[in-house]
């Protein structure tokens, strides 16, 4: 293995929290009855099917531009609350296991979905330990589909048999699959079937490939 591609939110960080609160936030505005039960059927999916999900309770029909200003106003709420990011955020033992991965010569990516990536890297302070970044900005479909992580993979100069894929959602280890990656599975997903490794802890990576 080459290369390493990692998903963000629950892998390296976790955001959902910041999710939660943005949508919520959204939600109340509109009206809309909106819970962490319901919040945890947007998992791994993209904001579109996020959104579609939370106006199932509506009641009523919005435009394709009413949308696009919740999207809109969602990003903002949710950049907010990420202000707070820091250091602090990153998942345990990340920072030493990127800096081993690199000095090991492996290449590093993100596959994530989101649109803050780019955003949510420098706010943790590893932006500068990636060799790309393959994000919500440059795709056009979301995982199960294996698009960011190809993408990840082109950007690094390398085939999809010399990644391992690290991912903590099924629908990330689906995709991970339908591209041709080896996956790891970490936190949620360790128990996803199609799973080639199972990790505890991010650290056993440097195990692994080192």
């Amino acid at each position: 293995m080459k290369g390493v591609i990692f998903d963000l939110d629950g892998v390296l960080c976790s955001t959902d929290e910041y999710h939660y609160r943005a949508w919520k936030a959204l939600a109340d505005s509109l009206g809309i009855p909106f819970d962490r039960t319901i919040n945890s059927r947007l998992r791994g999916v993209s904001r579109e099917e996020s959104l579609e999900i939370i106006l199932e309770r509506a009641g009523r029909h919005y435009s394709a531009e009413e949308k696009r200003e919740m999207f809109r106003e969602k990003n903002e709420l949710y950049r907010t609350f990420l202000s707070a990011l820091s250091v602090e955020d990153l998942a345990p033992g990340a920072a030493k296991m990127l800096h081993e991965l690199r000095r090991a010569g492996k290449k590093l990516a993100v596959g994530s979905s989101s649109r803050n990536a780019q955003f949510i890297l420098e706010k943790l302070g590893i932006a500068g330990l990636f060799d790309a970044v393959a994000d919500g900005n440059r795709i056009r479909r979301s995982k199960p589909d294996p698009e960011v992580f190809l993408l990840a993979a082109q950007l690094l100069h390398l085939k999809p048999e010399q990644c391992i894929v690290v991912e903590d959602a099924y629908s990330g280890i689906a995709a991970a699959k339908a591209g041709g990656f080896y996956a790891a599975a970490i936190g949620d997903a360790v128990t996803c079937p199609p799973a080639d490794r199972r990790l505890e802890r991010l650290d056993e990576l440097v195990g692994l490939l080192c």
